[in-house]
């Protein structure tokens, strides 16, 4: 995959605190990881709960739950994020 590669984070809202709701502070460290290896990140929001999904070329080539990322950081240390960085470099 090229360096460049525009990549889509399509996630859900999730519950916290009894509120329910569109939050990007989980995916601070992902987003992080993404553009330190030269892609563009989209964010887009969907109505299916706590999903994430990662799309390259209108190919959905990762997903995970919200939830199993790391609050905030910077990625490094998240394991479900070098899985989701090592599914973008190896599509197509």
């Amino acid at each position: 995959m090229p360096a460049n590669a525009r990549v889509t984070l399509r996630y859900g809202p999730y519950e916290s605190n009894g509120v329910v709701q569109h939050r990007t502070f989980r995916l601070q460290g992902l987003l992080a990881a993404l553009q330190a290896r030269g892609h563009r990140c989209v964010l887009e929001e969907t109505r299916e709960w706590r999903m994430v999904e990662l799309v390259v070329n209108g190919e959905i080539i990762f997903t995970c739950n919200i939830r199993q990322l790391e609050f905030g950081g910077d990625g490094k240390l998240d394991p479900v994020c070098k899985e989701a960085v090592t599914a973008v470099e190896n599509a197509y």
